[in-house]
């Protein structure tokens, strides 16, 4: 057996029929949209946006946002074709598992779980901050020791946990009931993101556009041009909404049609409104005001200077109700955001353990609600320790390499599906194949490389640790391979964990002789992590002969 053995099509597609284990059908196109609308809409728009602008793109930041919107569209030209194709729970894992083999598909499988599981972390960490402004408000202020994390200066972030627990819970009683909840929330997030570019447009100030690109500071992505695509970069994972809309095929009542409607629409609309909100936010103030903690809820700073200056200089918001207004919209848009995306990440891990390569447990689903609410569990634990103990930094950086790395796997798996399988049905095409993938590849490359060498650090270590659970758990209990391996896929899995930890210790060693470098924990760390996994690949690779 091979770990190149690819799933077929037609086993796919039976496991899209329902039936009395299965998962519940109840998605309609516009539940689908409203899905993809609630995950978008958030993240970029209400938090890591504030930071992008005041350190690495200036007013530029809506640059940044047409380029990311760029490497979307192509991906999601991708994404739209494999949904339509095979309707079925998982995503760019269930697609890479059909055209590249079992090993690709597990690598793109423990990506996802970055992708998802960290964003979410992201947002609850945001939604913390914005609850902070608007209860400070009514005069109630929670000690920033229960509202950071150890490196930001606090202990632990309440908060943040808070709401990933109250959202698994919502996840974990139904598809529908959360698609109902969504689908209120989004309307309303929508109607704030409106409300905002329309009253903030009159309070534009020009003299906040100047320079619209500031110079380079002299250090690779901060502002010029490199500032404006790292920018890009970090704020990609905000556009994971239509990827998030892909894991939830198999609940979808007509997938065929309605997928590629849900995919696309949803981006085309929030592509739109993320320009047009940056650009607001970034007239209303200097860009420089977004640094700080403050960086993580822009809006608030936005809102607060709506309004006319007095001799002084001081100003006065017209609107003084509009701020706590639109905080309480934003709180609930996050809750979506982080709703969409541990629903998200349930799914592949929930496909994953159907194909035997994760442990049963997860693939279980709960005889009344027939959502797989084990696998809820697990992840609003796993959330809940990053949002109270990482910083929002890291988090979002770390989405934003993953969502790209699962975008660069989906645009291949077309142009490989369409070679090995031309004559299979397609409710959708993609058009201009092999261009449109091939643009998508180089757009989100392109982005990665401009990404924080610590960022590739995490990524490269995360992916280790997945290599580790693909030898040791994995390879054995394979259902399309029964766990029947040869020597030479073993020494495959090996030799390319000791590539991987070969691009860990060049990357350490690079970043830590650049002027991004804080300190050399991350350095000493990378080295002991390689070291121990170089003994554990050597050893497998050995015991494979």
């Amino acid at each position: 057996m091979s770990i190149w053995k690819r799933k077929p099509l037609n086993q796919l597609l039976d496991e899209a029929t329902e039936s009395e284990k299965g998962l519940k059908k109840t998605l309609s196109a516009s539940g689908l949209v409203a899905l993809g609308v609630g995950a978008i809409i958030g993240a970029g728009l209400f938090s890591i946006t504030g930071l992008a602008a005041a350190t690495n793109a200036g007013p530029a930041i809506t640059i940044s946002f047409l380029v990311a919107a760029f490497g979307c569209i192509f991906a999601g030209l991708c994404y739209a074709e494999f949904s339509s194709m095979i309707p079925v729970a998982g995503s760019a894992y269930t697609y890479s598992f059909a055209t590249m083999g079992e090993f690709i598909a597990w690598i793109i499988g423990w990506d996802l779980v970055l992708e998802y599981a960290v964003g979410a972390a992201t947002v609850s960490i945001s939604w913390s901050r914005y609850l902070g402004k608007f209860l400070s408000g009514y005069g109630i202020h929670i000690p920033d020791a229960y509202m950071l994390s150890p490196f930001e200066g606090g202990v632990i972030n309440i908060p943040a946990v808070f709401i990933v627990i109250v959202m698994s819970m919502i996840l974990m009683r139904g598809t529908k009931e959360s698609a109902f909840v969504n689908g209120l929330i989004v309307t309303l997030k929508v109607s704030v993101v409106l409300i905002f570019i329309a009253v903030g447009w009159q309070y534009i100030r020009p003299e906040n556009y100047t320079p619209y690109i500031p110079e380079n500071t002299g250090e690779f992505g901060h502002f010029g041009f490199s500032g404006i695509i790292r920018a890009a970069a970090i704020v990609f994972f905000a556009y994971i909404g239509f990827d998030a809309v892909s894991t939830a095929a198999q609940e979808a009542k007509n997938p065929k049609r309605d997928m590629p409607i849900g995919i696309l629409l949803s981006l085309g609309i929030c592509t739109l409104l993320y320009i047009l909100f940056a650009h607001v936010m970034t007239g209303v103030v200097n860009y420089t005001a977004f640094a700080g903690q403050d960086g993580i809820a822009p809006v608030a700073v936005a809102v607060e200077n709506m309004g006319h200056a007095d001799a002084s200089g001081m100003i006065t918001p017209a609107y003084p109700w509009l701020n706590n207004a639109i905080l309480l919209a934003i709180l609930a848009g996050y809750a979506s955001v982080i709703l969409v995306m541990l629903m998200g990440q349930s799914r592949v891990f929930f496909s994953m353990s159907k194909d035997g390569l994760m442990p049963k447990v997860f693939s279980e689903v709960h005889p009344k609600y027939r959502t797989p609410a084990k696998n809820n569990t697990l992840f609003m634990i796993l959330v809940s320790i990053f949002a109270a103990f990482i910083p929002a930094r890291v988090v979002g950086e770390m989405t934003s390499i993953g969502t790209l790395f699962a975008f660069i796997l989906v645009c291949i798996g077309v142009m490989i599906m369409r070679k090995k399988m031309p004559d299979a049905p397609r409710a959708f095409r993609t058009p201009l194949v092999p261009l449109v993938p091939i643009l998508g590849i180089g757009v989100c490359l392109f982005m990665m490389v401009f990404l924080p060498l610590d960022t590739w650090i995490r990524l490269i270590v995360w992916m280790m640790i997945g290599f580790d659970l693909y030898l040791f758990y994995g390879m054995k209990n394979s259902y399309l391979n029964s766990g029947q391996f040869s020597i030479g896929n073993y020494k495959t899995v090996a030799g390319s964990g000791l590539a991987m930890v070969l691009s860990l210790v060049v990357v350490a060693f690079v970043h830590h002789s650049s002027p991004d470098a804080d300190d050399a924990s991350l350095f000493y760390f990378s080295l002991i992590f390689a070291a121990i996994h170089t003994m554990v690949y050597a050893y497998s690779y050995k015991k494979a002969k």
